[in-house]
């Protein structure tokens, strides 16, 4: 069990490189949690109780405003981190976690990773890098947001899931999982109306197909060539 804990936390990109000795601690403290599909993992609000590493199933992270309307940050897989920003502020939740799948994850209590992180400057440092590098992606993000259309912006959403999602063969991308059009809402940021209509173009110029609820996308590279044409139309002259 303790070797199986220590390779789920090696293994996972906030800690690749470090020393069994400052493993060995955090694995001891970590405890292996089950989440029913569907049921909620954290609320923004709550009070950070650790870090989590996604062992089995599928995590969403979200945010929701006043008036209901859902966006989905990210979909944890194993292998996954989530809840780093808790280990540095110790402030409550920033956002929402809800396993989408039947989902365990390995949780390491925060006072176990404070002392990993007093005793190995390495360890902070490279958690320190992680953190830039979700404000980088997070402010990419933002300008996909501002400056692109639904067109890419649904495209390069394709193209991400069917990395992680789907059967890759040659150019051709078999989904394994479905995606509905109200997820694929929340996770752009727009309506479900909205993702129907581009969808219903994608797949008219034979760009994506779907069966039984589950996508493919004939030629990957077509996929990416629309993405690419559309952003170069968007750019002002």
């Amino acid at each position: 069990m303790l070797e199986r804990k220590i390779a789920a936390i090696k293994g996972c990109h906030l800690f690749s490189g470090a020393a069994r000795e400052s493993l060995e601690p955090l694995a001891r403290a970590s405890q292996e949690v089950r989440s029913r599909k569907g049921s909620t993992i954290f609320m923004e609000g709550d009070e950070a109780d650790g870090l989590r590493v996604v062992l089995s199933g599928l995590v969403r992270i979200w945010i929701a405003d006043l008036e209901g309307r859902e966006l989905t940050l990210a979909l944890m897989e194993p292998g996954e981190t989530f809840g780093e920003i808790a280990i540095l502020d110790g402030l409550p939740r920033s956002a929402n976690a809800t396993a989408l799948e039947a989902t365990e994850c390995l949780v390491t209590p925060l006072p176990a990773l404070d002392m990993a992180l007093a005793e190995d400057p390495r360890l902070a440092r490279h958690l320190i890098q992680l953190l830039c590098e979700v404000l980088r992606r997070n402010t990419v993000d933002m300008g996909a947001f501002a400056f692109l259309g639904l067109d890419v912006r649904l495209a390069q959403k394709l193209q991400d899931l069917a990395v992680a999602h789907a059967a890759i063969d040659g150019g051709r991308a078999e989904f394994r999982r479905r995606f509905s059009q109200t997820e694929l809402a929340q996770m752009l940021g727009v309506t479900r109306e909205s993702v129907n209509k581009r969808l219903a173009a994608l797949t008219h110029d034979g760009l994506i197909t779907q069966t039984d609820g589950l996508f493919a996308i004939p030629d990957l590279a077509a996929l990416a060539a629309r993405a690419q044409s559309a952003t170069e139309f968007s750019r002002p002259r």
